[in-house]
């Protein structure tokens, strides 16, 4: 393993290439069943083993996700998906039911369990346990501090951690909530999570029936479970100095510009400390670059001590977007080709993201549809296409292009 590994999530086959070519050392993805995030898209069987070879080839590690609470219902198909899993030989199989853990036992004796956060693992005997059933790694509950996570460390260092850096978090201990089923229907625990925890709420006063008060502080309301976004890129010193092995973004329903910029800023944040880069890059500079992308703004949540309402609580509705990812390269080369994920037109200011953080700046002279073979004024989205640039710009497979949201100009 790659010491202080970088892990990115990887809500489909896109990706998972985004999150490569912006310096993951491994990828997390799931399968169209058995997830914690069944609306990621997620990965069929022939995606997956294509994922799982495309990792191999580039040296990344591949992990894939097993981590619902399972029914019995699931216990047949999952014996079925674990046999498929012994035979394409991913690095990991993520799981947080020991049930599944059983199984994996029995049906994947060759794949390395990690243990999902999803256990809410918050102590060291704990972690003893589930090393003694075979675990490999431990991913631990987000609610720990520095100085617990330094006793479990030094209580068992002969077990894998991994620890959440980076993205949206739950009012719940490390995910375990029934809002969503209660309210919708929908079940959090098997991967269908309605958000509630964001919905605005209101009070009724018994003697009032359907007479509804707003809760609020401000004109914008109160959102009362909507916690700020993880960001712990300040911290990665004291986390490499505790020896934990995976720094895991979360994130796989997110779209390809959060991916790239959070993958670039934490690849460059690991690099600078380590002392790889060949020039000085602030900390400052990459929480800029994360500033650039739609958050609920950040906390260290529980790292140095127990947040106030202040430290977690995102008093806004809106996460403001201040870029658009407008197309991924697909080959780079002489005659770049490009995927559009948005509309470009002939004359736009684009930005090609660079993953040493020296962003290219360039105007759209043409565009050329490659698929109608012609040349067009705009893209709708979906298109493969080329165009020529000022300047020209080197790009490279599976950047993003991106420009700046004229909805947010100014924010």
């Amino acid at each position: 393993m790659t010491k202080f590994e970088l892990l990115a999530p990887a809500g489909n086959l896109e990706k998972l290439k985004v999150a490569i070519a912006y310096g993951a050392d491994a990828c997390y993805f799931g399968a169209k069943a058995f997830s914690l995030r069944a609306k990621a898209g997620n990965l069929d069987q022939k995606e997956m083993e294509e994922a799982i070879d495309y990792c191999r080839k580039r040296g990344v590690k591949a992990y894939v996700t097993a981590n619902i609470f399972s029914r019995n219902r699931d216990l047949d198909g999952l014996k079925d998906f674990l046999s498929f899993l012994e035979d394409v030989r991913p690095d990991g199989v993520i799981i947080s039911d020991p049930g599944v853990i059983a199984l994996s036992k029995r049906y994947a004796p060759s794949i390395p369990v990690h243990l999902s956060t999803q256990s809410n693992t918050l102590n060291y005997e704990a972690v003893r346990f589930w090393k003694e059933h075979g675990v490999k790694r431990v991913n631990l509950a987000r609610e720990l501090d520095l100085s617990e996570i330094r006793l479990i460390r030094e209580k068992v260092p002969d077990i894998e951690l991994e620890v959440f850096v980076h993205g949206a978090l739950c009012i719940s201990y490390s995910g375990r909530c029934m809002l969503s089923l209660y309210l919708t229907g929908r079940e959090a625990n098997q991967g269908n999570c309605a958000h509630p925890c964001r919905y605005s709420y209101s009070v009724v006063e018994e003697k009032r029936p359907g007479v509804y008060y707003p809760v609020e502080e401000d004109e914008r309301g109160l959102y009362i479970f909507n916690s700020k976004d993880l960001c712990l890129i300040k911290r990665l010193p004291e986390l490499m100095d505790l020896g934990v092995d995976s720094f895991k973004i979360e994130g796989r329903i997110k779209g390809i510009l959060y991916v790239a910029t959070v993958v670039r800023a934490y690849r460059l944040a690991i690099d600078k400390f380590l002392g790889r880069l060949k020039r000085k890059i602030s900390i400052d500079s990459l929480l800029y670059e994360l500033n650039a992308i739609s958050s609920r703004g950040f906390t260290e949540n529980f790292f140095e001590k127990t947040p106030d309402e202040k430290d977690m609580l995102y008093e806004g509705k809106d996460c403001p977007q201040p870029f658009i990812p407008v197309a991924i390269c697909k080959s780079a080369g002489e005659r770049p080709l490009f995927k559009a994920t948005y509309c470009i037109k002939v004359g736009d200011e684009l930005e090609f993201m660079d993953n040493n953080l020296l962003d290219k700046p360039f105007r759209v002279l043409s565009l050329y549809d490659e698929e109608r073979g012609e040349m067009i004024e705009k893209t709708l989205g979906g298109e493969v296409f080329s165009m020529e640039t000022r300047p020209q710009v080197n790009f490279f497979p599976y950047g993003i292009v991106r420009k700046k949201n004229p909805a947010n100009c100014g924010k």
